[in-house]
């Protein structure tokens, strides 16, 4: 059955029932190996063909459909098209030309591409790799009817399929050929996976995946003299299959993505508050996350996509502090909390007793859903438009480093969450190269307790997306400052390497070995911005960030530095929760990784243990 995106069962995707049923003769019709793209935008210009179907040995199909009966059609030639309306007789463009003019657009843009052009001398060198076509589709004009009208005078016969030719009772074959007819040109072979892939990179913007970026920034509308060719990274990276149908696919009412280190939650979920904040919805969009750093990477990302004021990124509780500053909540004063917990206390007491309105958001997403507690969604849920009943959840248990098991038994629909049946796991970490995962997850799961997983909140095992690279250095030096002119060291060669300098970072354990640590490499030359309290984050400032750990959370950078880890496992936390932190921070590299330390522990002790093991398949 072909993989057609968005679902044609989709409450998002507006369909005329010509449409549904000729979508429908395509899943039917049509193997596996087939993609299909209705009413997708495509390319910078966000063209929206009916349909564009793509098979790997086959090409590339654009097709337009239409519902007319054929007393609706007053004449046509072969550039235009005088039909009935229900404001009178209209001049239309030719469907044939439409679909024509959406192709050619579609050729021209891949041709761009050199590896997808005819490199060999001859007749087609630098012509399209893949064969390209275009055609009609008559969903209420039956074949006898196209030619007794002479409407094949307008439109070539071979380039429409009619009304009785999309039945049930057609064969496979016979309708397939009548798709593969359709084609004018007809060269080239089988096109690979990665090809396939660069396709999409080029067709749809959205899918995208940029190292240390969530989504492109080229502007091809300043690419007149084709220097794309001089951008376009090496190897593509877009959404796989899974993805892609989750981001097209999702609805409204309460979802939960299960989802390991890497595996492009954060990407989904951007996805997603960008796609509302085109429909122009009456009530703001609340995308969540627990750590300040997070917030102020998700709020970058949306600015540079250009999202408008419906989108409003928060961390938690700065969101609380908001919502007591706005509706002048009193704070308790309990001995021992702190101000953030009294802040989060307060509004859900003032929501209780009326004084924070509900259902103020059209939607609420939130990211990294494992650090948030119980009573905080109970929160949330209460903050959604029961008109829109919008929400959308990131969680990975393997990274919960803020609470404890008892957050990770907690029962959804006891906490107000209905997303029964409307859950899903992605499992490929395309983050890491498979020598970091390989670390990453070893460690952990000499800690983790696999029989915590459950259904509602599962321990997902990260599976390779496939990159290779180097495996984590470990290094043991004789006292800190060694440690630290070897970490200067090694990151100036990263710099020279032509890593930039914001796609470095240092992850720390404790607040005080930032400051330290931040205050050598400075005196080292290197620039370094320290986010921490309430420092203001800017990821675009050219600068190796220091974070702690805990302020890594959804981040990812080219080249990741843990110093002193021998400082690790802390003495006042157990060992699994140190070793959950632990993989965060080794699951934020998309290159290389150094881990170092002057002291010993448990934990350095694993860690070279490790760097000499083969690395093993994770399943």
């Amino acid at each position: 059955m072909a993989i057609i995106l968005p679902s044609l069962h989709s409450k998002n995707l507006k369909l005329t029932p010509g449409e549904r049923r000729f979508g429908t003769s395509l899943l039917r019709n049509l193997e596996d190996d087939y993609h299909c793209w209705v009413d997708v935008p495509v390319g910078p210009r966000q063209r929206r063909p009916d349909f564009i179907i793509l098979h790997p040995g086959r090409g590339i199909l654009v097709l337009e459909v239409k519902d007319w009966k054929l007393p609706t059609i007053h004449r046509m030639d072969r550039l235009t098209a005088e039909i009935e309306t229900g404001q009178g007789v209209k001049t239309v463009v030719n469907p044939l030309e439409q679909a024509r003019a959406y192709a050619i657009e579609i050729k021209e843009l891949l041709e761009r591409d050199p590896l997808l052009v005819q490199q060999e001398q001859g007749r087609y060198h630098g012509h399209l790799l893949l064969p390209w076509g275009f055609g009609v589709v008559f969903a209420n004009i039956t074949r006898k009817q196209f030619q007794a009208a002479e409407l094949d005078q307008a439109i070539a016969g071979d380039k429409v399929i009619c009304q009785d030719e999309m039945s049930e009772t057609v064969a496979v074959d016979a309708f397939q050929e009548r798709l593969w007819n359709m084609f004018t040109y007809s060269f080239g072979g089988i096109l690979s996976l990665a090809r396939i892939d660069r396709v999409r990179w080029h067709l749809f913007p959205e899918v995208r995946i940029q190292q240390g970026h969530l989504f492109d920034t080229v502007e091809h509308e300043a690419d007149a003299q084709q220097i794309i060719t001089q951008v376009l990274p090496d190897m593509i990276k877009v959404m796989d299959k899974e993805q892609e149908k989750l981001t097209r696919n999702l609805g409204h009412g309460h979802r939960i993505i299960h989802g390991v280190a890497g595996s492009g939650k954060t990407l989904i979920l951007a996805h997603r508050a960008l796609y509302l904040d085109k429909l122009g919805l009456a009530k703001p969009v609340l995308m969540l996350c627990y750590n300040k750093t997070l917030a102020a990477r998700l709020k970058q990302l949306l600015i540079e996509r250009n999202a408008g004021n419906q989108v409003q990124v928060r961390h938690f509780h700065g969101w609380c502090k908001e919502m007591c500053t706005l509706y002048q909540l009193d704070l308790s004063d309990a001995p021992g909390q702190e101000i953030w917990e009294r802040q989060v206390a307060a509004v859900i007491a003032g929501c209780e007793k009326g004084r924070v309105p509900r259902a103020q958001y059209a939607a609420v997403l939130i990211d990294e859903g494992h650090d948030f507690k119980p009573e905080w969604f109970r929160l949330l849920v209460q903050m959604i438009d029961p008109e829109t009943n919008a929400l959308l959840l990131m969680y990975d248990d393997a990274q919960n480093i803020y609470g404890g098991s008892q957050r990770r038994t907690f029962n959804w629909s006891g906490v107000g969450i209905n997303a029964r049946g409307r859950s899903t796991i992605l499992r490929v970490n395309y983050r890491n190269t498979v020598e970091v995962l390989d670390f990453a997850y070893q460690f952990a799961a000499a800690y983790l307790d696999q029989n915590e997983s459950n259904e509602e909140t599962p321990l997902v095992h990260p599976e390779f997306g496939g990159r290779k690279g180097a495996r984590p250095e470990v290094q043991r030096l004789n006292n800190s400052a060694e440690e630290l002119n070897y970490i200067a060291a090694w990151l100036k060669n990263r710099s020279e390497a032509g890593v930039p300098l914001n796609q470095m970072a240092v992850l720390c354990r404790f607040n005080a070995q930032i400051t330290r640590i931040s205050r050598e490499l400075a005196s080292k030359g290197l620039a370094v911005e320290c986010a921490q309290g309430d420092g203001v984050f800017n990821p675009t400032k050219n600068t190796i960030k220091m974070l702690t750990m805990h302020s890594s959370k959804g981040l990812e950078f080219s080249s990741v530095v843990i110093p002193d880890l021998g400082c690790m496992p802390y003495a006042k936390a157990t060992h699994e929760a140190e070793a959950r932190l632990l993989y965060v921070a080794l699951t934020r590299s998309t290159e290389n990784m150094l881990v170092t330390y002057h002291k010993e522990s448990l934990f350095t002790q694993h860690c070279e243990r490790l760097q000499h093991t083969p690395s093993q398949p994770v399943q």
